[in-house]
């Protein structure tokens, strides 16, 4: 038996008065993930372990069956993995933002989407004039980039910039857990205003800002942590011989580095509503060829519902189901090796809100043979009726990979 997850991030949601109450999950049309319910079992899952923050990383490390408690050292770290950066001992790194300030308000985590292209020029800029030999900035992919201080103390409160749009951000600035951390704070807010007096004046900035788009204005560092003791999945799951993980979102490809997965990459792909989905689901099959475990993900869903679009997330919603999970169970429902399938979001990203929730998450997971329970759509209500019940911790995944 293969086994291919299939993850639309943020993908649930809160009932939505437009919609009639309805959940996004619930009001979309989605077929191919109602068949599969209704073929399969179902339940709900809790991604989020106590006293930690619902980030993306954490829901998708505890999928995965990660002990959070053990493992977690901030979503920093996991994109070093994935760009290639060799953490030392000492290294602290945390995601560095790019992000759009207008007068005191922080109005949104995304530079308005800045392209990467856009950004890399911005990061090595601020490399050249706020680096040193113990600081310094990496580009990653479009606004979510990387910074690392050698010597640094993680004990720090960070604010997520994603949780705060449209709020002040200076009551927001990295604040010490203790006095030893104080220098590190200062250090990062310092570098947080001099990255607002340098960027304005930036020829990609002016460019923006002369095309009417938001400019990137401001770093936003956040999560750090060092590097972490993960085992790989292959000696946790004895049948993953060979697994493969395909993402957009370089935080979700530094996780797979560290569980010991290789990372597809897919041209188009861009953690957005115009992903190219059809390119991520035939790579999605052809690594079934010839891998045992395949994590699928797609961003579109969680970066709708930080926008607080209805409309477009259910567009997300729905082209998952026809684009990405149609297409993948009509291709392997005939091989003689059969895949099962789970499809989940990793945690809620309700539009209402615009950032991300600690619920419990519904889950599917369909196979060959398996025994089906009595729920017949999937979504955040029915699944509560599902055979699995509420999990937590690493019992979904756990029962997943032993699926034979």
């Amino acid at each position: 038996m293969k086994h291919l997850i299939i993850l639309g991030d943020g993908m649930a949601d809160w009932a939505v008065p437009s919609l009639g109450g309805k959940t996004l999950l619930q009001y979309a049309q989605t077929p191919y993930m109602d068949k599969l319910a209704r073929m399969g079992r179902t339940g709900m899952l809790k991604t989020v372990a106590d006293g930690f923050h619902p980030g993306s990383e954490v829901a998708n490390m505890s999928v995965m069956g990660y002990d959070l408690p053990k493992v977690y050292e901030g979503r920093g770290v996991l994109e070093a993995a994935s760009i290639g950066v060799d953490l030392q001992e000492g290294d602290m790194a945390m995601r560095c933002n790019i992000v759009c300030v207008e007068g005191d308000i922080l109005k949104n985590h995304s530079a308005g989407h800045i392209t990467t292209e856009e950004a890399d020029e911005l990061i090595r800029f601020l490399d050249e004039k706020l680096g040193s030999d113990r600081i310094h900035f990496y580009t990653g992919v479009q606004y979510r980039h990387l910074l690392v201080i050698k010597g640094g103390d993680k004990r720090l409160a960070c604010v997520p910039p994603h949780d705060i749009p449209l709020q002040p951000f200076r009551p927001n600035l990295v604040k010490a857990l203790c006095p030893e951390a104080q220098e590190t704070a200062e250090l990062l807010n310092d570098l947080i205003l001099k990255s607002q007096q340098l960027l304005p004046t930036h020829p990609v900035n002016l460019k923006r800002v002369a095309e009417g788009k938001d400019p990137a204005n401001s770093i936003w560092p956040w999560s750090p942590g060092y590097r972490p003791q993960m085992e790989p999945l292959a000696e946790k799951y004895p049948s993953i011989h060979k697994g493969a993980v395909i993402t957009a979102v370089d935080l979700i490809r530094g996780i797979g580095r560290y569980a010991g997965l290789r990372c597809i990459d897919v041209e188009g792909a861009t953690g957005l509503y115009n992903t190219n989905y059809e390119g991520k689901a035939q790579a999605a099959i052809e690594a079934l060829k010839t891998d045992d475990f395949v994590y699928l993900h797609v961003e579109a869903s969680d970066e709708a519902g930080h926008e607080g679009d209805v409309p477009l997330k259910l567009q997300t919603i729905e082209n998952l189901d026809r684009r990405i999970v149609g297409p993948v169970y009509e291709a392997v429902k005939q091989w003689d090796e059969p895949v099962a399938i789970a499809v989940l979001p990793d945690h809620p990203t309700p539009c209402e809100l615009r950032t991300h929730t600690n619920e419990p998450i519904p889950f599917l997971i369909y196979y060959p043979g398996i025994v089906p329970d009595s729920v017949q759509t999937y979504d955040e209500i029915s699944c509560k009726e599902g055979g699995y019940g509420l999990m937590e911790k690493d019992e979904f995944m756990n029962l997943f990979m032993h699926i034979q």
